[in-house]
């Protein structure tokens, strides 16, 4: 009688646990959601770091702004992107006074590592006619030299955006704009010009269309 009720506990046990094959399946369903799950968050992940790129860019410039007004000063800023790997892109927010003893100090912000500037599709114009969109920084278009290809900026105390620190005014405004993208995706394409004249900073995204692109206020 002992040995029958061993027999049948020692069988609810065994009948209690997992088999070879249940725990593969498992695993197996558990791999493919996880992969999916992945995949999914790919384009996420890249649109969430080219439009962290774009709010860096987009919050410097206007931060430059309002302290060369706040201020009554110049400043300056400077985009930066290096040609050796690995390649960082940075700008640069600094006062142009030397000893300037302002709010602020010189800042300098490093874009996301897979967001660079980069030229954007052929025979795409700049935004606000701003270029040609044959340089990934493209500032440097006045009313007497619209020559573009300049890397600095300088915005002056009444908050206009000038070729130079000396705010010297008029001819000497400088409108223009900057790229940001990341390589080989077309869909993250962003840019921010300025309207030299009054200092105006504005967000654009490029959108395909019938036959080529078309740049869209943000």
């Amino acid at each position: 009688m002992k040995s029958l009720r061993t027999n049948a506990t020692g069988r609810r046990h065994r009948a209690s646990g997992f088999s070879l094959m249940e725990v593969i399946v498992v695993l197996a369903i558990s791999i493919v959601v996880s992969v999916i799950s992945v995949i999914s968050l790919v384009p996420m992940i890249a649109q969430y770091r080219i439009a962290n790129a774009y709010n860096i860019t987009l919050a410097s410039m206007r931060q430059a702004r309002d302290n060369a007004v706040s201020q009554r000063t110049s400043y300056q800023v400077t985009f930066t992107q290096t040609v050796t790997p690995p390649v960082t892109t940075t700008i640069t927010v600094s006062p142009t006074l030397a000893g300037f003893a302002g709010d602020q100090n010189t800042v300098t912000y490093q874009l996301p590592n897979d967001v660079f500037y980069l030229v954007p599709p052929t025979g795409t114009t700049g935004p606000d006619g701003y270029g040609t969109g044959l340089n990934a920084i493209d500032f440097g278009y006045t009313s007497s030299s619209a020559t573009g290809g300049a890397t600095t900026i300088y915005f002056c105390p009444d908050g206009s955006a000038q070729t130079s620190s000396t705010c010297a005014g008029a001819g000497n405004w400088d409108g223009g704009a900057v790229y940001l993208a990341r390589t080989g995706d077309v869909g993250t394409y962003r840019a921010i010009d300025v309207v030299g004249a009054t200092g105006r900073i504005h967000g654009w995204r490029l959108y395909a269309k019938s036959g080529g692109y078309q740049w869209v206020r943000q």
